[in-house]
């Protein structure tokens, strides 16, 4: 048994992709540009939302002056509207639910902003992480470990007893890079073959899967 998880935010605990795309299109909308299906974006985001204006802009526009557009048009947009159609997946609250009542501690690392991290979770799961932690500006994003690092040595765990899971590559290199195991989830942003070839210890389909793996390895 696991006594410790880390979860990744978007695609992991959340829905989220449906906000971003929306505050995507507005912004690039309002900068004279075409914009990107919701599947596209979900290959845009995972490392922070200064890489997803990188990734959005078109190749021949990613100047530092457009990026720095991007930023001021997307994130008052995005903090009015990233709860429009953000939701948890189904089964999560249930999952979250079980393994406190299990003694588990959970935690959230999160390349999006530390303050928008710590304003979506709070929304959405109040009470119910023992720590949460997003990106703070002049740090690294994942796949650097230092913040899993950290929240498992506040934890008081050694690594094997301390799961990451999450939808992508990015998080699978940083379960790697932290010396955890990495599950990867199948109902986020990415595929099976990215996590596989990222490599993830476990791929589950349902937040059911993962609470069996976490009490009953």
């Amino acid at each position: 048994m696991y006594q410790a998880v880390i979860f990744d935010l978007d695609g992991t605990l959340l829905n989220t992709i449906g906000d971003l795309a929306a505050a995507g299109n507005f912004t690039l909308h309002q900068m004279g540009f075409p914009g990107h299906t919701v599947e596209e974006y979900k290959y845009m985001v995972g490392n922070g939302i200064p890489m997803l204006l990188h990734r959005m802009l078109p190749e021949t526009e990613r100047t530092e002056e457009n990026e720095r557009k991007a930023a001021e048009l997307f994130f008052p947009y995005y903090d009015a509207h990233k709860e429009d159609t953000t939701a948890p997946y189904e089964g999560i609250p249930a999952l979250l639910e079980h393994l406190r009542s299990a003694g588990v501690k959970l935690g959230v690392v999160s390349n999006k902003e530390d303050h928008l991290t710590k304003q979506v979770i709070g929304q959405y799961f109040p009470g119910v992480f023992d720590d949460v932690r997003g990106h703070v500006l002049g740090t690294p994003t994942k796949p650097d470990p230092h913040l899993v690092n950290e929240m498992r040595a506040a934890f008081g765990l050694a690594a094997e007893q301390v799961l990451y899971a999450g939808d992508s590559n990015v998080d699978m290199f940083t379960a790697n890079n932290a010396g955890l195991d990495g599950c990867g989830v199948l109902w986020g942003f990415r595929t099976a073959d990215e996590l596989r070839e990222a490599g993830a210890s476990y791929l589950v389909h349902t937040p059911a899967q993962l609470e069996q793996l976490v009490l009953n390895p």
